[in-house]
């Protein structure tokens, strides 16, 4: 049994855990309940759509291990996440393979890392090969829509593949994007160059999710159209938010908040490099990077192109509700049970009886920011 304020109501609760689902929650009889200041909160665990990495562990560093797969599941742990897609992003086909294939054998020899791991997500190769667009991915691995690549990755993942991120530009993706749909993946508009009309062919061919909007884009576009203002205006589009502070202005984050409403999402796009310290670093992404004190990670030949997140979602949480633009426990359910509910994960119905025990109890800093205590996955206290 579990005493704690609910996230949401702000009520002394007691919830109840059996065979790895909630059996009850119930409210504190007055007067059986200790100080509710002396009470942790009690939330969803948080659901990362795109995580790249975190403290060293770098799911695009070759030769990639299940060993490090599984160390880089257990320190998201502590930082609240109980269910991720394990980002590998554009390279050659055979390094894509080995990343997947790696992520699949945490997954068969751990039944802890096998629910932790909801998917994975892909995010290239088939995206814009213009700068700007491309953002940091390697432009030489940069390449159309080809399904039967896919279908080589998706072996090798043990069918987890469960996000695609690509641009509508390519004669190709019409087509894949159909494919996509029709095998439960989710095909995800990102890092384009799109026009306004195949946004449009992409959404009717089965897009449902747009990556990172905002970011992976040109410094400089048209007034209008364009492919941001296409994407924010189409309703059936999840759309998904870096929070950090230095990927999206507030303007932007409170346009897409409004617009999106209950389809906007919190994804950290964390890489290796989150959790370390300042300073120069070489990865395999991106090559030569900075962290700087701030927690801003960019390209060291060019300071104004970021690099990737190098903060978790706690971070996007704090950041979206200490600049008043949503309360508190809206904004955790845009990095919990929100995506949840895209991905189709039980975990969609949070804090209620029956549902999956992936849960965390945490206490709120003075700067907002949640201090993890503890997190449950299936029931079982994993940190």
């Amino acid at each position: 049994m579990i005493r704690a304020i609910h996230y949401a109501t702000g009520e002394a609760i007691e919830i109840r855990l059996k065979g790895g689902v909630i059996t009850a929650i119930e409210a504190v009889p007055e007067g059986g309940a200790d100080a509710p200041e002396e009470l942790p909160i009690a939330a969803p665990g948080l659901v990362d759509l795109q995580i790249n990495g975190y403290q060293g562990r770098d799911f695009n560093q070759l030769p990639l291990s299940a060993a490090s797969v599984s160390e880089c599941i257990r320190l998201l742990w502590a930082q609240g996440v109980t269910a991720c897609y394990p980002t590998v992003i554009t390279n050659d086909a055979d390094a894509i393979e080995q990343a997947m294939a790696a992520i699949a054998d945490a997954c068969d020899s751990d039944p802890l890392m096998n629910g932790c791991i909801a998917g994975i997500h892909l995010e290239g190769p088939f995206i814009s090969p213009e700068d700007g667009a491309r953002g940091a991915h390697d432009r030489r691995h940069v390449r159309p829509p080809d399904w039967e690549l896919f279908s080589r990755w998706q072996r090798a993942s043990g069918g987890r593949i469960k996000i695609v991120t690509l641009s509508p530009e390519w004669p190709e993706s019409r087509e894949f994007i159909r494919r996509c749909a029709a095998s439960g993946v989710i095909a995800s508009i990102g890092h384009t160059s799109a026009t306004s009309e195949q946004i449009r062919e992409a959404v009717e061919a089965g897009a449902r999710m747009s990556t990172h909007l905002g970011n992976g884009a040109h410094l400089m576009l048209p007034r209008h159209p364009n492919y941001l203002w296409e994407q924010l205006a189409d309703d059936r589009l999840w759309c998904c938010l870096i929070a950090d502070g230095f990927h999206l202005p507030e303007q932007f984050l409170k346009v897409a908040l409004r617009v999106k409403g209950h389809k906007a999402l919190l994804v950290s796009d964390a890489v290796a490099l989150a959790g370390m310290e300042p300073g120069g670093y070489e990865t395999p992404v991106g090559g030569r990077v900075v962290l700087t004190p701030e927690g801003r990670l960019h390209l060291a030949g060019n300071p104004l192109m970021l690099a990737g997140s190098a903060s978790m979602l706690t971070a996007g949480v704090a950041h979206l509700t200490n600049g008043g633009l949503a309360e508190w426990p809206e904004v955790w359910n845009m990095a919990s049970v929100r995506p949840a509910a895209l991905m189709g994960l039980p975990s969609a119905f949070g804090l209620t009886p029956g549902a999956p025990a992936d849960l965390v109890l945490l206490r709120r800093s003075l700067d907002g920011r949640a201090e993890i205590e503890h997190t449950f996955k299936s029931g079982v206290r994993v940190y």
